[in-house]
């Protein structure tokens, strides 16, 4: 579901006097968490309808013969431990009203995940440049950037934030008075008043996690940790930690000049790059971290404090980018040296002000993140703080910046060498590559009537059969924000008719009219929405099977059958792990591979291009995946268009 902005320009913002306008990106009239406490909630899918789910996105993946034995699995866990699970996990969700049947489980999975954040579990999202070519200074950019990040903050807290609404029917609903209207709807009930005029308000749960948190290694299972009260920013350079308060005593923000003066002080500090650069622990296996987080808690706790309360971390990288498949690298995973990746978020921007955000993914999801970097990327652009003429305060930033000073010991010294060879090592082993499809994008595809994000898929699957003949399992991420506190759901791209239509193009093209392929790319189409319509509305299947696995070792019951079936670890092996987005303030995003012999697709289907940018280990080429991707879709447009293709 795509995350819509809602945004009013705020008169008079100019001044920067006390908690005037400029303290807030807007005051909407609807309060921000106006229609949070009266969310539907996330409804748990009847477990015959998650059966028949899972078995259609099997079937593509398997041979007659091993379908037949998941299928006589599949049906006894449904008579059998199946059912008691899941009316047991039915009688626990209807004792916990306040939240959904996910909530728990899934911030388990990735707080009990022990691999390292970076690459594992980080995603990042690169800004546009801003259309001012002077404004992307590295300072300016960074000094426009966090006034901004901390305006969105002010606005979400004073609850003038706009409500993330999905309107369906904008000329009803996204109107002044329809909001004046509900504004005056209790808040019990207000979700009706809007569901009336075709709009969706989304879960809001997830923002305040956005600021002042960190996610803390602890042995087992993971914290996290806010601290709303903390005042300062963390600002990484050449691996040194600074921090400065942005906000003053009175909850009113610096004056730009002057957080513009100790951005440029920062910038300015010639201080050499630490010998044993702490951002690599942030970049370990989260048991070894944790061990040495308490070894380091030793006469630093105020140091790390400092560092687990910040706002957020803007990371100011000393060089400019080359070209996009450097963008990724940078915002990806970066220098570890000059990120912390525990924190809900790192603002990074380069020499150049290419800037980006990596953030944390336990707390929450793109949904909120994107919302966050369109209302930034908007009010950064539009209405900029600082310009190229202004002059940073005179104020003294040698006592208002401080540098961080952390005590190590050998076992620290030798753990952050390890975690840097590690990381290396890592790193150097990603392969990250772009492609650039121009010719044609949702535009036509709409005007064939055929989904664009179906046709992405279909692409991806056709690919893929093409470089290693095989139909694998395959995850598109889709939100569940329309429900209360829901997460993500599941789409399986890899359907009987993707595998069908895909053998058609890449093996048997002589056999097919280019009627008989179009019939075939429509079909693919209805049932990917389908298949998404279902994900959107709650009604996946594996965040039930999820849960209902995890109900089972949480009571201690040995694991079913049906669940140490190996075409279910198949199932969740995704070799080809996708997620898109397209918003008018991100170039670029993307992830590592969910699997080392998998490929992390972040793709952009726009109005007459397509855009797709993959990450791969050495089992994988993606160089030669995205070929493949290139050809398919050339293949898919061509057929469309009514053309004959050759093979």
């Amino acid at each position: 579901m795509a995350a819509r902005q809602l945004l009013r320009a705020a008169p008079g913002r100019r001044g920067y006097s006390g908690a005037g306008a400029a303290e807030f990106l807007h005051r909407s009239i609807v309060p921000t968490m106006h229609y949070q406490k009266s969310l539907p909630r996330l409804p748990v899918p009847k477990l015959e309808d998650t059966i028949t789910r899972y078995l259609n996105a099997q079937k593509p993946l398997l041979n007659d013969d091993q379908f037949r034995k998941t299928e006589e699995l599949t049906h006894a866990f449904e008579k059998g431990i199946g059912r008691e699970l899941h009316e047991q996990l039915v009688a626990q969700d209807n004792q916990n009203k306040h939240t959904s049947y996910i909530t728990g489980p899934w911030f388990d999975m990735y707080l009990k995940a022990r691999e390292p954040v970076v690459l594992n579990f980080n995603a990042f999202m690169s800004f546009n440049p801003d259309p001012k070519p002077e404004y992307n200074d590295q300072l300016i950019r960074a000094t426009n950037m966090t006034v901004s990040a901390i305006r969105f903050m002010k606005t979400f807290r004073a609850g003038y934030l706009e409500p993330e609404v999905f309107h369906l029917n904008p000329e009803k609903s996204d109107t002044e008075i329809f909001k004046k209207i509900i504004r005056f709807v209790p808040s019990s009930v207000s979700w009706f008043g809007a569901y009336m005029v075709n709009a969706y308000p989304l879960d809001m749960s997830q923002y305040f996690r956005l600021f002042n948190s960190t996610r803390l290694p602890k042995l087992n299972k993971d914290e996290l940790y806010t601290d709303e009260k903390a005042k300062h920013l963390l600002v990484l350079r050449n691996g040194n930690f600074y921090v400065f308060d942005v906000i003053d005593r009175d909850g009113n923000m610096l004056k730009p000049s002057e957080i513009q003066a100790h951005l440029k002080y920062i910038l300015s500090d010639n201080s050499p790059a630490p010998a044993f650069p702490l951002g690599y622990l942030s970049s370990e296996n989260r048991d070894t971290w944790a061990l040495l987080r308490k070894n380091l808690e030793n006469g630093n706790e105020e140091a790390l404090q400092k560092v687990d309360s910040a706002m957020f971390c803007l990371s100011l990288d000393d060089f400019p980018v080359k070209d996009f498949v450097h963008v990724s690298h940078t915002m990806l995973h970066g220098d570890a040296a000059n990120r912390w990746y525990d924190k809900s978020f790192n603002l990074i921007i380069t020499k150049d002000g290419t800037a980006g955000i990596n953030f944390e993914h336990s707390w929450g999801d793109g949904v909120a993140v994107l919302r966050f970097q369109n209302e930034v990327f908007k009010d950064s652009t539009t209405t900029p703080a600082i310009s190229p003429q202004s002059q940073p305060a005179s104020v003294d930033s040698s006592r208002a910046v401080q540098k961080l000073d952390f005590k190590l010991n050998d076992a620290l010294k030798a753990g952050i060498t390890k975690a840097k060879q590690k990381f290396d090592a890592t790193v150097e082993s990603l392969s990250l590559n772009l492609i650039q499809f121009q010719e044609g994008g949702k535009e036509l595809l709409k005007q064939k009537k055929v989904s664009p994000d179906a046709v992405a898929q279909l692409a991806f699957q056709m690919a893929f059969l093409r470089q290693y003949d095989q139909t694998v399992a395959t995850y598109e991420s889709c939100s569940t924000a329309a429900f209360k506190h829901g997460r993500t759901e599941t789409i399986r791209p890899a359907t009987v008719h993707t595998k069908k239509c895909s053998e058609a193009f890449v093996k048997e093209l002589s056999k097919h009219s280019t009627e008989e392929l179009q019939k075939l790319i429509v079909e693919c189409s209805k049932y990917h929405g389908r298949l998404t319509k279902e994900a959107a509305m709650g009604q996946g299947f594996d965040r039930h099977l999820f849960s209902l696995r995890y109900l089972a070792l949480s009571k201690g019951l040995p694991l079913p059958d049906f669940y140490q079936d190996q075409a279910y670890a198949r199932l969740n092996h995704n070799i080809i792990s996708t997620s898109t987005l397209v918003s008018p303030a991100v170039q670029l995003g993307g992830f590592g591979p969910v699997v080392a012999d998998g490929f992390g697709v972040g793709y952009q289907v726009h109005d007459d291009w397509i855009g797709c940018n993959v990450s791969s280990y050495p089992a994988r080429n993606g160089k030669e995946f995205l070929q493949c991707i290139h050809k398919s879709l050339e293949d898919i447009f061509n057929v469309l268009k009514g053309k004959k293709i050759g093979s």
